[in-house]
């Protein structure tokens, strides 16, 4: 007597980021009857649930094209109701609590343990019968360097924006990381776009360790500077608006390198911040410190505060020297 089929399940695996992917792909639990689709942004990921191929989706938060958050709601809109755990590097609470008012049954945060997302998969229970048969691996796929770097970013970004958020009291709003490597010439064009014209101050910080070696250059146009220290003063008021600019500095870049280098298992020393071309323009501020910056890879996040017409970039750039040495601490992602 032949035994029972058991039924199978449509997974939807929802990620701009092929490396998040994978991550998500090697963590099911064998044997799990699932058919998986995959899906880049929010737009394939609804033209996949409307077709029956998503009744259990894992669903990423920061994409470009359509986010998760409007994922959520186009399903709430539409009557659609997938069970979905979101998987995000935005670990802010207000970004948890938004996504379980939209409907997600839970939240996982990036980077995860395979094993947390087994026992949440158990304990929604998403994983009925098993097969006989293990689960089929994903198609293996070529990931480079900076897909896997780009990854790690996004980690980085999301601590540093839970960390801005309750400094602050604010919802950030997070970017999807920009990672390139410029020649000198073509890092200046980028710094020109990111200034379009307009006024700037910069605030300039040192790292260096385990042979990674770099510069964090974060930017506010000036229009804003006065908004962002109110946002600070509430417990601050005998300071300039310079000096909490300086402490704010600090605490993002912080933030950032301190995720990155935990993931790469290295530990960075930390220069003071120092303001780089106070109220200058971006030609003026390349001017100062153009020397520095030979061929760099570089990562670009521009934040923004929700409810506030203030936006900041940030710039991490890494000498080409220390590009072997994350490409090397970065390696098993690429496997």
């Amino acid at each position: 007597m032949s035994a029972p089929s058991v039924s199978t399940m449509s997974l939807l695996v929802c990620d701009d980021s092929m490396v998040a992917r994978k991550q998500v792909l090697r963590a099911l639990p064998a044997n799990w009857p699932v058919t998986v689709t995959e899906a880049s942004d929010g737009r394939q990921a609804m033209d996949a649930i409307r077709r029956g191929l998503g009744q259990v989706v894992l669903l990423d938060l920061t994409m470009p094209t359509m986010d998760g958050y409007q994922v959520l709601a186009a399903l709430r809109d539409e009557g659609l109701s997938p069970k979905v755990i979101v998987i995000s590097g935005d670990v802010q609470e207000e970004a948890v609590r938004r996504v379980l008012d939209l409907g997600a049954l839970a939240f996982l945060k990036k980077p995860f343990d395979q094993d947390e997302l087994r026992r949440l998969l158990a304990q929604l229970g998403l994983l009925g019968e098993r097969s006989a048969t293990p689960l089929a691996g994903a198609a293996t796929a070529v990931i480079g360097f900076r897909e896997v770097f780009s990854e790690t970013v996004n980690v980085a970004i999301g601590r540093a924006a839970a960390l801005i958020a309750k400094v602050l009291g604010v919802f950030v709003q997070l970017p999807v990381p920009s990672v390139n490597l410029f020649e000198v010439g073509e890092l200046h064009m980028a710094l020109a776009d990111a200034g379009s014209s307009q006024r700037l101050t910069a605030i300039c910080q040192g790292f260096i360790g385990s042979g990674i070696a770099g510069e964090a250059l974060l930017m506010f146009h000036d229009s804003e500077i006065a908004d962002m220290a109110k946002l600070m003063r509430h417990q601050s008021i005998e300071y300039s608006d310079m000096e909490l600019l300086l402490d704010f500095s600090s605490v993002l870049i912080g933030a950032c390198l301190s995720s990155i280098a935990e993931q790469i298992d290295v530990v960075f020393s930390q220069g003071h911040p120092q303001i780089l071309g106070q109220h200058g323009t971006i030609d003026e501020l390349i001017q100062v410190n153009g020397q520095r910056w030979q061929k760099t890879l570089a990562v670009e996040i521009s934040y923004s505060l929700e409810g506030h017409d203030i936006r900041f970039d940030l710039l991490l750039l890494f000498t080409e020297d220390s590009i072997e040495r994350l490409t090397h601490k970065l390696a098993y992602l690429m496997n």
